[in-house]
């Protein structure tokens, strides 16, 4: 039913990707977006790594 109300183009799914997406840039802390939305420790530290890719390790090339 809400999905009547969307504009054009816009999905649950993707409104609420851009909801943790945006905690994640805000927060930066994964076990606050597991605790918030609900997601598995994998999902969270994946928007965490999106939103603050210098906080993600890298391997040495």
């Amino acid at each position: 039913m809400l999905h009547r109300h969307l504009p054009e183009g816009f999905t649950l799914d993707g409104l609420r990707q851009d909801r943790i997406l945006n905690e994640a840039f805000d927060m930066g802390d994964p076990l606050k977006l597991m605790r918030l939305f609900g997601i598995t420790e994998k999902t969270a530290m994946h928007y965490v790594g999106v939103a603050h890719p210098e906080k993600t390790a890298q391997l040495p090339r």
